[in-house]
């Protein structure tokens, strides 16, 4: 990953950590809160693909579960953010742009309920049984609903970051003076053609003078 695509996703994680964990997680809505690491991680996997998908949910999903107050084991949320982001890259689209939202959100709603139902296994292997207590209906109903309506003002806006990112002007600046030194060996190359085709246009003309100096030393020869 270049150090564009680490800065914008450190920076993208640690925001959507810091809205979700100080605002989303205290409105006390019904059954799940809002995912918003979660609609990162997947805006970041449709353009970076699934390597970078995976990399950046297992440092997203670390971060959350460090993060106070947090009250889970470390890794199991990087577990299932890292799982998450490498399917996601997997399905992205064409280029990293969207031609359609209805691929987007099927993928929204799948990762919001894939990742509840992998949250909850890992939980249950690890002797966590709180989403019993809850209800697992009912955190897969509202966490697929809640990210399905958080996604639209979200997903679009990492995207068009995340392909702005990919536009590295250090690369740029590279590629310009490539082709500025292509440019100029091509001036320089055209340069030297119209020399030599100037040199043979003047080696031609010595010739056809010479030509016509001795055929009128000839004719001056005969008359005398």
């Amino acid at each position: 990953m270049r150090f564009n695509r680490m800065l914008l996703s450190t920076t993208l994680v640690v925001v959507a950590l810091v809205i979700q964990v100080s605002i989303l997680a205290r409105l006390q809505l019904p059954g799940a809160v809002p995912d918003l690491l979660l609609l990162v991680v997947l805006g970041l996997a449709f353009v970076y693909g699934h390597m970078a998908g995976a990399f950046i949910g297992f440092g997203a999903g670390l971060l959350a579960d460090l993060a106070p107050p947090a009250d889970h084991a470390a890794g199991r949320y990087a577990l299932v953010l890292c799982v998450i982001g490498y399917l996601a890259g997997l399905v992205r689209p064409d280029s990293g742009k969207l031609r359609s939202a209805t691929g987007p959100m099927v993928v929204v709603v799948a990762a919001a309920i894939g990742s509840t139902l992998l949250y909850a296994l890992v939980g249950a292997l690890v002797g966590d049984t709180a989403a019993r207590h809850v209800g697992l209906g009912s955190l897969l109903f509202t966490a697929a609903v809640y990210d399905l309506l958080l996604a639209p003002f979200t997903v679009p806006f990492i995207m068009a970051l995340a392909r702005r990112a990919e536009n590295d002007p250090l690369a740029d600046s590279q590629n310009s003076k490539s082709s500025g030194s292509d440019v100029a060996s091509g001036w320089l190359t055209s340069g030297t053609g119209l020399r030599i085709g100037n040199q043979r246009g003047g080696l031609r003309m010595k010739a056809v003078r010479t030509r016509a100096a001795r055929a009128g030393r000839i004719k001056g020869v005969k008359r005398l």
